[in-house]
């Protein structure tokens, strides 16, 4: 028999709480930690004071393909991808903390006290991520900008125009 570690279950109580705060949905907790359903969705009304919406995750490349989210899906993938590679904080949580940047420079253009949601949703972000880990979507350079922005894997690169270009 196995023992569980105290210490490895109160990390990943840390996570999901953490990512339920940013508004992450049961399928996201279930696949980032090793906590059972039943403890997630008692720890998702604890924190939410309601039951976790139910229903599948958004599944769908052309999503990130629009102007808006794409903008906002390639500011987040950059910062994701750099935290995952030069900090400490890997796999969650360098979601956690990219999607917390990500909400602070997606929050500075608004005025003050617009509370509008923001583009990328938390569990958006986190299909974002499976769908590169899974090479269904890649970083095109923009031929004009230079900036990195997220496109359909194995399209030529070549040529691409940015949708702010």
């Amino acid at each position: 028999m196995a023992t569980k570690s105290v210490a490895k279950e109160a990390e990943e109580i840390l996570l999901a709480t953490e990512m339920i705060r940013l508004g992450a949905r049961l399928q996201v907790l279930q696949a980032e930690t090793n906590l059972s359903y039943d403890r997630l969705a008692r720890l998702y009304r604890e924190i939410k004071g309601c039951s976790p919406p139910k229903g599948m995750l958004p599944f769908s490349v052309d999503w990130f393909m629009t102007w808006l989210p794409n903008i906002h899906s390639s500011l987040f993938y950059s910062v994701y991808k750099y935290m995952d590679t030069y900090t400490p904080a890997k796999k969650a949580h360098a979601l956690v903390e990219a999607y917390r940047m990500y909400l602070e420079q997606a929050s500075a253009g608004r005025p003050d006290g617009a509370d509008d949601e923001p583009v990328l949703s938390f569990t958006r972000a986190w299909m974002l991520v499976r769908f590169f880990d899974s090479n269904m979507l890649q970083l095109s350079t923009c031929t004009r900008c230079k900036g990195g922005f997220v496109a359909h894997a194995h399209d030529p690169q070549g040529d691409f125009v940015c949708a702010i270009c």
